[in-house]
């Protein structure tokens, strides 16, 4: 089964337990989109801002040490936009409506992007993983001019 069959399969299931979910992306790591039920447009630019916040998010786990990124997640007026690890090389990020009781949803998502992760990664074996930056680096420094 490829990604966008089983994406479609878990999303309609998904969305049958939790309406308040109204759009979908499945994207790289690498901020490229796989598959969504959003709009072309607006997809493409969550598919990068989704591996931007999983790029900030690990970057932030580790400096704290407190164990891998999980999720993201942001509170808007007017819903959540939830983003999970999916597998090795790819991230499940949920669109809702309204404020939703996200213990639950997440332990939904949660599993949801374990499938759908399976699927790209056993699809893309070769697709490099996320190495998260080295905590210790130093941090780049703004030259004084």
């Amino acid at each position: 089964m490829d990604a966008d069959t089983l994406m479609g399969t878990e999303l309609r299931a998904l969305r049958r337990r939790r309406p308040e979910v109204t759009g979908t992306v499945l994207a790289g790591t690498d901020g490229l989109l796989i598959s969504s039920d959003l709009p072309t447009t607006d997809a493409t630019h969550l598919a990068a801002l989704a591996a931007a916040s999983f790029g900030l998010g690990n970057r932030v786990a580790d400096t704290v040490r407190r164990g891998g990124f999980r999720e993201s997640v942001l509170r808007t007026e007017a819903g959540c936009v939830l983003t999970y690890p999916a597998g090795r090389n790819a991230l499940l990020t949920l669109v809702t409506d309204r404020a939703t009781d996200l213990d639950t949803l997440h332990d939904e998502a949660r599993a949801v992007a374990a499938r759908t992760g399976s699927v790209v990664d056993t699809q893309h074996p070769t697709a490099p993983s996320f190495l998260p930056p080295d905590p210790h680096a130093p941090l780049p420094r703004r030259a004084a001019g």
